[in-house]
């Protein structure tokens, strides 16, 4: 049996939601897709951010390219609050629970963009009581809230 189910979500159209509780630890989906170069993420126009990208950076040389449909996993959405996280050991990416997660509780991560010129191209959604409104990783979400403080 699956420990996550697919369903509409409050947070960005579809989600993963926990079919069971999840223990903290727990290694709950393998993201899936297809290993490119860095050169080919730079070059090809399905990586620009106008469009969703399901991008993972391995190393220094390799990304894991996750936009296919047989990859579930792409589905779970960011949270400011995330419940999971992300590790990968070679060229495989795992999600981990990082905390108990209830039945139906949607699985979510934090995507970890960096705070730079394009940040407000990427409006989140999560509603949780940190979300600073973009999907800016936790370590630079001080900075949204420092300019938010002189507006």
């Amino acid at each position: 049996m699956k420990i996550y189910k697919i369903k509409k979500s409050k947070i960005d159209n579809n989600g993963l939601y926990a079919s069971c509780n999840i223990k903290k630890g727990t290694k709950i989906i393998e993201y899936k897709g297809k290993i490119i170069t860095r050169k080919q993420a730079e070059e090809d126009p399905k990586f620009d951010n106008g469009r969703a990208i399901y991008l993972f950076n391995l190393n220094k040389r390799y990304d894991l390219d996750g936009d296919f449909k047989f990859n579930t996993a792409r589905l779970i959405n960011h949270s400011c609050e995330p419940n999971c996280e992300v590790s990968g050991s070679g060229l495989k990416v795992w999600v981990y629970a990082i905390k108990d997660i209830k039945k139906n509780e949607e699985l979510s991560y934090d995507y970890g963009f960096s705070f730079d010129k394009d940040y407000k191209q990427f409006p989140c959604k999560c509603g949780t009581k940190n979300c600073v409104g973009y999907i800016v990783r936790e370590g630079s979400r001080w900075r949204i809230k420092k300019l938010n403080k002189f507006k």
